[in-house]
């Protein structure tokens, strides 16, 4: 269940009991904490919470995206304090360049890097140091993309073996810890490039303080735990209303509401195609909209349509190649 952690001092005790809210009390006393330290504020305070609050059970990793010039010289300066107080580090490099949309494509290789780094090293979880701050500017990003439950759950506290521990704890607290005990953090101006969405919002966000990025957090998790009681229903209700059919799906959606029947076709779709990128929500609402006024609709090459013997049953499967239309 994804819950912000109390409002309470910012300091080891309170990183173990957040961790503690994401994996139980026990496995939080033993487990190995892999920290991703990309040399900011915010992950120099994780590093430090975690040396603090795990001592001998943690090590970190720098992902070097190498897309500046100075990210390997900021890599050596977080391998210098994690030397200083004992702690593991690691620099991980992409096997290939950063290619496409930067901040996507960077994401994606860093995560499958720091995925490797724990398997191979016997670690149990990679903390990461979302923080309050990043949830506001997340939510306000997906509210302005259209996004639906899934997406204004916001970034989740656990993700596979990632924990994020710290999205109760605002920036300004993670800061003044640091340069509490005179630590140098870098400054990666790509955080300033308006060329990024997440720069843009952020910018607008410092303007005023209309918004609360503690509120934020907690409808976040809210709506977090809304998303998961969704998931639940769903597992009961895939064998019930979803049925494989020759190259597609039969899918009963009589008495759903909308998001019900939005999720049954995306489960559907990544069932026929796994590899797929999932469509935006505003695409499967007009899809089922125009199947609701019994016309069958596209969704990429994959057509919906109302089944001919009943149209509470909708049929979901592969388009014909277009000369056998």
């Amino acid at each position: 269940m994804a819950q912000p952690v109390a409002e309470q001092p910012l300091d080891a005790g309170a990183l173990i009991t957040a961790t503690a809210a994401l994996i139980g009390g026990e496995a939080t006393q033993t487990a190995r904490f892999g920290i991703a330290v990309s040399g900011g504020p915010d992950s120099l305070a994780l590093l430090l919470l975690a040396h603090l609050a795990f001592p001998g059970r943690v090590a970190a990793a720098t992902v070097d995206h190498q897309l500046r010039g100075e990210s390997a010289a900021e890599a050596q300066q977080v391998a210098a304090l994690c030397a200083q107080i004992g702690v593991p580090h690691a620099t991980l490099t992409p096997r290939k360049p950063i290619a496409g949309s930067l901040q996507t494509s960077a994401r994606a290789a860093r995560y499958a890097l720091l995925e490797e780094w724990r398997t191979a090293g016997d670690i149990d979880w990679v903390l990461t140091a979302h923080h309050a701050d990043d949830q506001l500017e997340t939510l306000v990003m997906r509210l302005n993309r259209g996004s639906g439950v899934a997406g204004l759950s916001g970034i989740r506290t656990r993700l596979g073996h990632v924990l994020r521990p710290l999205l109760a704890i605002r920036r300004s607290a993670l800061v003044a810890l640091v340069q509490s005990k005179g630590w140098a953090a870098v400054d990666d101006p790509s955080n300033r490039d308006d060329r990024f969405d997440r720069s843009r919002v952020r910018k607008a966000l410092a303007v005023g303080d209309l918004l609360d990025a503690d509120a934020v957090a907690q409808s976040a998790a809210v709506i977090a735990d809304a998303n998961e009681a969704l998931d639940w229903v769903m597992k009961t209700m895939l064998a019930e209303r979803m049925t494989p059919t020759r190259g597609g799906f039969d899918i009963n959606v009589a008495d759903l509401p909308i998001e019900l029947r939005r999720r049954l076709i995306q489960h559907a779709l990544r069932a026929l195609e796994p590899d797929r990128k999932a469509p935006r929500g505003s695409v499967l609402t007009r899809a089922i909209a125009a199947v609701e006024g019994g016309v069958s609709a596209m969704i990429g090459d994959t057509c919906l349509k109302p089944a001919k013997t009943n149209a509470e049953h909708w049929e979901l499967r592969p388009a014909p190649p277009r000369g056998a239309r």
